[in-house]
């Protein structure tokens, strides 16, 4: 398999190698891992909310009413730092 990078990346990629004294190749193997790992969680993480939100576990908000409640939440936390 061949792998293209951009330049700003490849230049990350060849300062990990001097910095680490790994190699390209295992480098970027567990980059890939890592990614898909948190790929994975992710998607699991999501269909679990999914599930929750079908089977009525969980009520979803409306999106006005998550912002007010994250202003209000902000407010509380400006006052309290006053």
């Amino acid at each position: 398999m061949e792998v293209h990078l951009t330049p700003e990346v490849e230049a990350r990629l060849n300062q990990l190698v001097i910095e680490t004294g790994r190699g390209k190749d295992e480098l970027v193997q567990d980059a890939m891992a890592g990614y898909f790992d948190e790929l994975v969680q992710t998607r699991e993480m999501l269909d679990s909310r999914y599930d929750d939100v079908k089977s009525g576990t969980v009520k979803p908000i409306d999106g006005e009413e998550a912002l007010a409640r994250l202003r209000k939440k902000s407010e509380v936390r400006r006052n309290s730092r006053a």
